[in-house]
């Protein structure tokens, strides 16, 4: 029973590549069920693969599992309670719902038992290396395949992009936003953080086991987070590639405990050349310098608007109604001029409801009123500020409403409102959790001082890293259960090790 679940858990990982194609969140397929499609199956997986693991073993999870999910139950039950006493400015409440909130706390579980799953299988080196290969294969292949024959959906905006790798070459025939690539998959933030992860496991196979097919997974790897266009995918791109041969070259010359490869040193270098050559040209340095253009430029255009703001307020600022009045008018005829996102001002946190902090916002430069996380940030500490419960910061305003106010894209703050400090902590401590522990073995145990415990290691911190920078990462079921399947094959193999060296330990003890 033990290798039919293992079995199973290997072909659910591969599954989630095809789980993230865009067209299941799109059309009659995103609606004609409660919940979409990928989402459904994954909870069935998890079920299935715990049912499996339970009924194998013929025994129940230990009791401190037991135990955190008595923690996460008592604070759903405070959790919805505090929900329903939320003041709220908007009269649909933001679009909460009792029914979602429950949904997503428990979706949230599903990384918490594959972790417990794929550590009590205990997985084995080359059974996580090989599904994460495939993975790769599946995320890159589609994404460079896609670009070269120009077929694949835009990261920015909605529609195919219109060139691809080359014509980045043939100066300014195209705008970012239009050879930036995605393949065919969904999310662009969470698809660039799952490579980032990708990439340290891709690179450790290039150099300790180096053939033509790791060389080629290398180079899809590689090629595929320069053609995502995001910042996370090339600046963590660039990074990796440092890091991960500084890694080797620590283990090789003062651990002593990798071979030399020749062949995975030119060819990680060969990497790092096709990146610098494509870096200046790539769809994430040429987004970035737009945007510092049009922040730079964008000010000086609305002198004029500037000035009839001014007037309105100093003329009407003794008269509250006749200035939220003129505050209205204002913002719907100039929020254009000011580069306001028509969906946050009209729909995440109306205008109409409360058209003074939107006032407020104009006044900021465009530097901040074009960085989506800054606005996205302060509709919530708006929200926030308006209910004026002390309770919000300790067990949130809720998913439903933070999501429907505002996708914040920064993981960690996100929870804070959403779950609140408790929250966040119960449902998130355990991915660093794994990392320190990881990392204090490491140090410890001489056994898990190896380069494939490292790039695993590296791998689950710069996707925390990602989720922190970019955001929709640990909400997100792609992400968060190949980063649990990550987390759990990390424990299995530490356990594997730690178990090695003890019993060598014995034998030398019973010679002697």
């Amino acid at each position: 029973m033990k290798e039919k679940t293992k079995s199973l858990l290997y072909w659910f990982i591969l599954l989630q590549p095809f789980l993230d194609l865009d067209f299941f969140y799109r059309g009659k397929l995103a609606t004609i069920l409660p919940f979409t499609i990928p989402t459904i199956i994954r909870i069935a997986g998890v079920i299935v693969l715990v049912g499996l693991l339970v009924w194998g073993q013929k025994q129940l999870p230990p009791a401190w599992l037991w135990a955190y999910l008595d923690l996460l139950t008592l604070y759903g039950i405070f959790h919805l309670w505090h929900m329903q006493n939320f003041k709220s400015l908007s009269p649909n409440d933001y679009g909460y719902s009792n029914f979602g909130e429950i949904f997503y706390l428990f979706r949230m579980l599903l990384p918490l038992a594959l972790i417990w799953v794929t550590k009590k299988l205990e997985i084995s080196q080359d059974f996580l290396l090989k599904a994460f290969a495939w993975v790769s294969g599946l995320f890159t292949g589609t994404i460079v395949l896609s670009n070269l024959f120009v077929v694949s959906l835009k990261s920015y905006e909605t529609g195919v992009i219109s060139g691809n790798i080359f014509t980045w070459f043939m100066g300014p025939l195209y705008g970012y936003s239009h050879s930036a690539s995605k393949g065919f998959f969904y999310f662009t933030n969470t698809l660039s953080a799952i490579l980032l992860m990708l990439a340290p496991v891709v690179f450790y196979l290039l150099l300790e086991r180096f053939s033509w097919k790791t060389g080629l997974l290398a180079l899809s790897q590689t090629l595929a987070m320069l053609e995502v266009g995001t910042k996370v995918a090339l600046y963590g791109l660039a990074g990796t590639l440092a890091v991960s041969l500084i890694a080797w070259l620590v283990h090789l010359f003062c651990l002593k405990n990798v071979k030399f490869s020749k062949g995975g040193l030119v060819t990680l270098l060969a990497l790092a050349g096709i990146t610098g050559v494509c870096w200046q040209v790539s769809p994430a340095v040429q987004r970035y310098k737009y945007e510092i253009y049009l922040a730079n430029s964008h000010d000086s255009k609305i002198d004029q608007e500037n000035a009839l703001l001014k007037a309105g307020l100093a003329k009407y600022k003794n008269d509250p109604d006749k200035l939220k009045e003129f505050e209205k008018y204002f913002l719907a005829k100039y929020y254009q001029k000011y580069a306001l996102n028509k969906r946050f001002i009209t729909k995440s946190y109306p205008y109409k409801y409360d058209p003074q902090f939107w006032i407020d916002l104009l006044k900021e430069p465009a530097s901040v009123r074009l960085a989506n996380r800054k606005v996205e940030e302060a509709m919530l500490k708006q929200v926030v500020k308006y209910d004026n419960d002390p309770l919000d910061k300790w067990l949130g305003i809720g998913y439903m409403r933070q999501t429907n106010i505002s996708n914040l894209e920064r993981d960690f703050t996100a929870q804070y409102y959403s779950l609140g400090l408790v929250g966040a902590f119960l449902y998130l401590a355990f991915y660093p959790a794994i990392i320190l522990y990881g990392a204090f073995e490491w140090l410890k145990e001489k056994a898990c001082r190896t380069l494939y415990l490292t790039s695993l290691l590296i791998a689950s911190a710069l996707l925390l890293g990602a989720s922190y920078m970019s955001g929709n990462v640990l909400d997100f079921p792609t992400s968060n259960l190949l980063l649990a399947f990550l987390g759990g094959g990390l424990l299995a193999y530490i356990k594997e090790e730690k178990g090695r060296s003890t019993g060598l330990r014995i034998v030398r003890f019973e010679k002697k």
